[in-house]
């Protein structure tokens, strides 16, 4: 998840010419043939991932942002047409509330019910409320904004009876006079271990030990983090040390495209966080890495726009372009194996595949997996 950045535009086959990645390519007729390529956490039969009863079919859906430019009506109207079954609706932070009047609908009850029969009357759940946000930045008056995004996001989750909100975990800044973040990672030299420490310690877990306990107050009991960069939970690791400090509240937005150029395999993370119950919310984005970039600069080499690709690591993709859908069976066949709960939500920040084009490619490959394994 990342506020609004400028459009470009590039074309596909002289930008895979360019870049010498075929990855793309190989994505799409892989569905139809039902073809199993040999990729790292590609392997959908393996024993690890033997479901011992009847898959359950995960309902796809789409967070709304992408469609910043619709209005409500005209975006549940394109979100039916995709055949989608449900939403992760922005309330606040980055996401903003464009197609969700959060004020409105806490002041009056009657207007929470005519919203929300918008989407049933088309087949569509609201399956989660985001308001990613930083929540304990060093800038009080930011940090207060955030605090009550989420604030008002849990009253709303209780009216609306929606049981996950999705956000970030934040990151302070490194001492009680910084004004801006700092994002630690490495423990040394020892003044970043004292720095790290003084973080989760004075601000990241007080405040999401009152912010779990407010949300169990009001019936929400999924607050889903998403593991991103520039947050001090950014991978599972950090995700499980909040949740053991802060409470079982705490469970992750599982975002693979941030966890693939950091290295992980798929597969094993939806297994591990699984086998804690730790997964709450699943985005749907995948990330390409182009190996002759890698090679030289490094991962911490993130591209947004087309004109930083040629120089770039790595870049997000839609579903199926940045690995094949054999891979994305195996992520789709990984939960439902751990019985996950929430959604499939397409998130689109594709530079080259922009906007809702960039969705339909992602709900194309995901509806086709997931008929693959249910008829299995």
């Amino acid at each position: 998840m990342k506020s609004r950045r400028k459009s470009s535009s590039i074309d596909r086959r002289k930008f895979l010419t360019a870049t010498g990645t075929g990855l793309l390519a190989a994505s799409m007729p892989s569905i139809a043939n039902g073809a199993n390529f040999s990729e790292r956490g590609a392997v959908p039969n393996s024993p690890a991932q033997t479901s011992s009863g009847a898959l359950r079919k995960i309902p796809i859906g789409v967070f709304d942002p992408v469609y910043e430019k619709l209005s409500l009506d005209e975006m549940l109207d394109r979100v039916s047409a995709l055949g989608l079954e449900a939403m992760e609706i922005g309330t606040g932070g980055y996401p903003g509330t464009g197609h969700c009047p959060i004020d409105e609908l806490l002041a009056d009850t009657g207007k929470a019910k005519a919203w929300r029969k918008k989407f049933e009357d088309r087949g569509i759940r609201v399956a989660t409320l985001s308001c990613h946000g930083n929540p304990i930045h060093p800038d009080e008056k930011h940090a207060a904004r955030d605090r009550e995004s989420f604030r008002k996001t849990v009253l709303l989750a209780e009216r609306l009876d929606v049981k996950v909100i999705v956000g970030f975990s934040g990151c302070p800044g490194g001492t009680p006079t910084d004004t801006q973040p700092n994002w630690i990672t490495y423990r040394w030299p020892p003044e970043y271990a004292e720095m790290q420490d003084w973080q989760w310690k004075e601000k990241v877990i007080p405040y999401w030990k009152e912010a779990a306990k407010f949300a169990r107050e009001h019936g929400v009991h999924r607050l889903a983090l998403e593991m991103h960069p520039n947050f001090v939970v950014y991978n599972p690791r950090t995700l499980m040390k909040l949740r053991d400090a802060a409470g079982e509240e705490i469970g992750a937005n599982c975002d693979l495209s941030h966890l693939f150029w950091q290295g992980c395999d798929p597969v094993e993370v939806i297994h591990f966080l699984g086998k804690q119950k730790a997964i709450f919310h699943a985005h749907m984005k995948d990330t390409v890495l182009f190996p002759e970039n890698v090679g030289k600069y490094g991962v911490l080499n993130f591209a947004f726009d087309t004109g930083d690709l040629p120089q770039a690591s790595e870049t997000f993709r839609a579903v199926g372009y940045g690995h094949s859908a054999s891979l994305w069976k195996s992520v789709v066949k990984a939960y439902m194996d751990i019985g996950y709960e929430g959604i499939l939500s397409i998130e689109n920040e594709d530079p080259i595949l922009s906007g809702p084009v960039g969705v339909e490619r992602a709900a194309w490959v995901l509806k086709n997996v997931r008929s693959e394994l249910l008829s299995a």
